[in-house]
């Protein structure tokens, strides 16, 4: 399969009045065609920073210090914002963890979604709304709908038209950051069978951020597992998941609760993720690990084979 998406080594910095903050350090990884990849960890270990990275999307205080974002063939991080804005949505779309504050409440989500569709495409505004009302056909929304607002969308309506919106101009790559949070158990199953349906069909590449280790085992070929802002553990799901190599992907298995082991509270990891205007030398983790070592403290560990597609950054390499 043809890789059509590639982060080398970005790093990605936050300036904050009380110092500089690395939210990204030296974060790589790869995405083929139609092929999905989970992106897991604690919260601000710098999943949703790496998706606003690849999406050129930061805040004022945000910026990229190095590395290369490679979109067939192309970098993007010497492009502006104005050829940034022919690359989103057109060639790779985000979408957002909530949709009632990334819609516009004042106008109706069919005049949003063809937005996106006469920007990006040569069509007439006839055709444009005709391709709307298949879209929102595409995720199970009665097409007819298109005349009316956000606010008389259920939750998991909203984010059905979110994801009607990010796939409007046939895009490479969709981000999805944690687009089911918020949403009731049933619903989440719904919206990620079609994600996962328009993934395969339409031969989409699928960067999944989540807490959920679950869904990525269900969905994601791939998963890359992040902690304090670098990837620890990287491959694909069976092995990372099924012969984990990082101390802290273990810890993140069994902290995640089995509904059919013993009926007791699931194991937490000690203590908590580091402050990032101040990380711990060496391995990040080490002050949590059970398994730390000298060389731990020492060196900054980086991603090495343990075995063919699969990837540790673990000094020791603890299984």
């Amino acid at each position: 399969m043809a890789v059509i998406l590639e982060a080398e080594n970005i790093v990605t910095q936050y300036q904050l009045k009380n110092g500089s903050l690395i939210a990204c350090d030296e974060v790589s990884f790869s995405l083929e065609k139609g092929e999905g990849m989970g992106l897991v960890g604690e919260s601000a270990c710098g999943k949703s920073s790496m998706a606003l990275s690849l999406m050129k999307l930061l805040p004022k205080n945000g910026r990229i210090l190095k590395g290369r974002i490679n979109l067939n063939g192309r970098d993007l991080i010497p492009l502006g914002e104005e050829e940034m804005r022919k690359v989103r949505w057109k060639e790779m779309s985000l979408i957002f963890q909530g949709a009632m504050n990334a819609l516009n409440p004042v106008r109706t989500v069919g005049e949003q979604i063809e937005e996106a569709i006469r920007i990006h495409e040569n069509v007439s505004p006839v055709q444009a709304r005709q391709q709307t009302k298949m879209l929102l056909e595409s995720v199970e929304i009665d097409g007819k709908r298109w005349r009316q607002y956000p606010h008389e969308f259920s939750g998991g309506m909203r984010q059905r038209v979110m994801i009607a919106m990010s796939i409007a101009c046939n895009p490479k790559v969709v981000i999805g950051d944690e687009p089911t949070t918020g949403l009731d158990v049933m619903v989440k199953s719904q919206i990620l069978q079609l994600l996962e349906r328009l993934r395969r069909e339409r031969e989409m590449g699928m960067i999944l951020i989540t807490h959920d280790l679950s869904v990525v085992v269900e969905i994601c070929e791939k998963v890359a597992v992040m902690y304090a802002g670098r990837i620890v553990e990287y491959g694909k799901t069976e092995k990372v998941f099924g012969t984990p190599a990082h101390p802290y992907t273990k810890a993140l298995i069994t902290s995640f609760p089995n509904i059919y082991g013993r009926k007791e509270l699931a194991a937490s990891i000690p203590g908590s993720p580091p402050n990032l205007l101040t990380p711990p030398p060496g391995c990040r983790f080490h002050p949590r690990c059970p398994y730390t070592k000298p060389e731990c403290r020492q060196e900054k560990p980086v991603l090495r084979p343990v075995e063919e597609g699969h990837f540790s950054a673990c000094p020791v390499v603890c299984r």
